[in-house]
C-alpha cells in the first residue's frame, strides 16, 4: 500500500494552498474531492441496528401469525418430561391403586320374572363347547361356553325366565355330556341324563 503524501492531507484540509502543490499532486486532490463529494451526495446508508428496528416495527402481514403457528404444530418437537422422586412414587401408588381394585361391572339387565343361569363344565381338551336345553330347544351351536383363561373350565352366563330347565353340554359338536358338577340329574326319552338347573328370581 503506498503512502499518501501529507501535502495531499494539508491542502483538503486548506493549510496549504492548492496551487503550491506540483500537478501530479494537484489531479490526486481533484479526484479525492470529486469522491467525497459524491459520497456526500449519496443518501445515508442505515446501519444494521437501524435496519433489525425498523423490521421489528414493521406491522406483520395478515396470516403471518397463523402461518407461524400451523409451521410450529407441524414440526416435530422433542419433549422431555421429568418427574421429582415424590411426584414417582404417587403416581406409582395411584397406578397400582387403578389396578388392584376391582370395577363394579353391570351386569345384565332382568325382567320382574327373570334370572340368571351360570353354566360351567370341564373340558381341558374342548376345542368348543355349548350348552342345550329345554331354554333353546336343544339346538347345538345357540349358547357357547367361554375358557378365557385356557384352563380347561368353559363358563357362561344366561338370563332366561324364572323355572327349572333340562340341560346338557355338547363338546366339539358331536359330543353331549351332562353337567356333572350338579347333583339334579333327570333321564331322558333316549337313556340319557340330563341335568337340572333351577332359575330363580333375582334379589332387587
Amino acid at each position: 500500500m503506498n503512502a499518501i503524501d501529507p501535502r495531499i492531507h494539508q491542502a483538503l484540509d486548506g493549510e496549504i494552498s492548492r496551487d503550491s502543490l506540483p500537478p501530479e499532486l494537484r489531479g490526486t486532490v481533484d479526484r479525492l474531492e470529486t469522491v467525497a463529494a459524491l459520497l456526500a451526495s449519496a443518501p445515508a446508508a442505515a446501519g444494521l441496528e437501524a435496519r433489525v428496528m425498523a423490521a421489528l416495527r414493521r406491522p406483520a402481514p395478515p396470516g403471518a401469525g397463523a402461518r407461524r403457528l400451523v409451521r410450529w404444530l407441524t414440526t416435530p418437537h422433542p419433549v422431555t418430561f421429568r418427574i421429582r422422586p415424590a411426584w414417582s412414587l404417587a403416581l406409582a401408588a395411584a397406578v397400582a391403586l387403578l389396578t388392584l381394585v376391582p370395577t363394579q361391572e353391570a351386569g345384565p339387565v332382568l325382567g320382574e320374572h327373570e334370572g340368571i343361569a351360570q353354566f360351567v363344565g370341564r373340558f381341558p381338551d374342548a376345542r368348543s363347547v355349548h350348552v342345550v336345553g329345554s331354554f333353546n330347544d336343544w339346538r347345538p351351536g345357540t349358547i357357547p361356553l367361554e375358557d378365557p383363561d385356557h384352563d380347561g373350565v368353559w363358563r357362561a352366563t344366561v338370563v332366561l325366565p324364572t323355572g327349572a330347565y333340562e340341560y346338557m353340554f355338547v363338546v366339539d359338536g358331536e359330543r353331549w355330556v351332562p353337567d356333572h358338577m350338579v347333583d339334579r340329574l333327570v333321564e331322558d326319552d333316549f337313556g340319557r341324563e340330563n341335568s337340572i338347573v333351577i332359575v330363580r328370581t333375582a334379589r332387587r
